[in-house]
């Protein structure tokens, strides 16, 4: 295998991530693996600058969300192939993270766009999916013991729920081991300080990179 041929598959997952393309991102994925490239190389080298670019360009205003998903749709699609084979190595996430829509609500697009900027980030990601109990969340952080959990909701009639689910982990005794996200359409930092979260992200790549600060991870 040469080098110039690593090169270009980085280059061409890269340039393909960007682009939200998902075939030509699974075929090099496939093709880097068939001549010896480590999952990791593949992850790290070619799949995560291209997220982290695309986030770049979501805060700077040049990329929107249909552009921000069809990006995470594309890595998703080589993240079906490397998770598996990443962890076989033995690599350990750099983190957990515990993520939901609250009670009530049924919306999923902003929740699985952080989940797929996440996992690129290199954390193991839970997904409790939509409506979720303020004691599922519970259950979660006393089984997986994350480093965080995030809480989104879309619409400002649940909203309010954040309240209870912070209060139940609480009760639960486990509000001082984790770090709380709070995120959707409505929610502002203004409404995060009002229900006692740790933090807000309007979006996935402001989510990442206070999850990363948090954890004090350069």
């Amino acid at each position: 295998m040469s080098n110039e041929r690593i090169d270009e598959i980085l280059d061409g997952l890269y340039d393909h991530t960007i682009d939200g393309e998902t075939e030509p991102v699974i075929a090099l994925t496939n093709e880097g693996l068939e001549l010896g490239m480590s999952p990791l190389s593949i992850l790290f080298d070619g799949l995560i600058p291209a997220l982290e670019e695309v986030g770049r360009l979501f805060e700077e205003g040049t990329f929107f969300v249909p552009e921000m998903l069809i990006a995470a749709q594309a890595m998703q699609g080589a993240m079906k192939i490397l998770r598996p084979l990443i962890a076989e190595t033995g690599a350990k996430p750099v983190g957990k993270f515990v993520m939901g829509t609250v009670k009530g609500d049924i919306h999923d697009i902003g929740k699985n766009l952080c989940n797929v900027m996440l996992e690129g980030a290199g954390f193991e990601v839970t997904d409790l999916g939509v409506n979720v109990a303020e004691q599922t969340f519970v259950d979660a952080v006393m089984e997986i013991k994350p480093d965080a959990v995030g809480m989104s909701a879309f619409l400002t009639t649940t909203m309010p729920m954040f309240i209870p689910t912070i209060e139940a982990l609480k009760e639960a005794g486990l509000r001082d081991d984790v770090i709380v996200f709070v995120g959707g359409a409505p929610v502002t930092q203004e409404y995060c300080d009002h229900v006692g979260a740790d933090g807000y992200a309007p979006n996935a790549s402001v989510l990442v990179r206070l999850l990363k600060e948090k954890m004090g991870i350069t």
